[in-house]
């Protein structure tokens, strides 16, 4: 990673990791397979209080048998959504050792991983979560955005690129990309294919702070704050337009350090 994006990176750690995993201004955190969160039985995502609630059964079941892979991949999920990483990680490696075949659950650790930071691991868990004749898009998508992470966007792209090829217009991946793009400082091409994930239709709340994000660094201010806070209701518009407000503040600090260092989302 550049020495710029370095500095970037260390200024905005916390800044950063509440963009990547969650959409804080929201008053809810969630996460999903991808970057839609995860879906409860009411039809909308789980946040906290929700995910908090199910810990418990989640836990027993998990501890009931350590070696089923399922129980295994949604308690992880679980520990995820409150914050709880490094026993997400341990779970998952634990169960990832009595099934080190099982590609969906290598595919969780190696999510779980990046989440934790151990970005070299959690490579290394994603090849082996899918093969070069059967690939898996979301695994790809998770591939980017690890790669980016450090510092390698060009590879990054590549994988996004593989993935649309399987999942065209994607908008989980779409925003990835654009996110690549931002890293890059290059804002153009960042905001034209993050404007191709907002118009696929019902985007994520991330999807469209990410865009408002690379629209206020080029300096639209307004239009920005009208894209962070559309299809809201009040008081979590007024949340969002603060959060994008932090953000652009940050960059302004930096000076020449370059753009916030939002990291595209490995999914969960």
């Amino acid at each position: 990673m550049r020495p710029q994006s370095v500095r970037a990176a260390q200024l905005l750690a916390s800044v950063a990791l509440a963009a990547a995993l969650a959409l804080p201004a929201a008053g809810c955190k969630t996460t999903g397979d991808d970057t839609t969160g995860s879906i409860g039985s009411s039809g909308a995502p789980k946040n906290d209080a929700e995910w908090r609630g199910e810990l418990g059964p989640l836990a027993a079941r998990y501890q009931s048998n350590p070696g089923d892979s399922e129980a295994a991949i949604v308690y992880a999920k679980a520990l995820r959504a409150t914050g709880q990483r490094a026993q997400a990680v341990a779970v998952l490696q634990q169960t990832s050792m009595r099934n080190p075949h099982n590609m969906k659950l290598l595919g969780a650790y190696g999510r779980a991983l990046a989440d934790a930071g151990e970005y070299v691991e959690a490579l290394d868990a994603l090849e082996r979560a899918h093969t070069p004749d059967n690939p898996d898009w979301r695994i790809l998508n998770a591939q980017g955005a690890v790669l980016d992470q450090l510092g390698r966007h060009g590879e990054a792209q590549a994988h996004y690129s593989a993935a649309l090829k399987i999942m065209p217009n994607e908008p989980s991946v779409l925003s990835n990309l654009g996110l690549s793009y931002l890293l890059e400082k290059n804002l153009k091409r960042a905001e034209f294919t993050l404007r191709r994930a907002v118009a696929q239709g019902n985007p994520s709340p991330k999807v469209r702070q990410n865009l408002a994000l690379v629209v206020g660094l080029e300096g639209r201010y307004a239009e920005a704050e009208k894209i962070a806070s559309a299809d809201l209701p009040e008081s979590e518009a007024a949340a969002n337009v603060a959060y994008l407000r932090q953000m652009l503040s940050q960059k302004d600090a930096l000076k020449n350090g370059g753009p916030p260092y939002v990291p595209p989302d490995p999914g969960s």
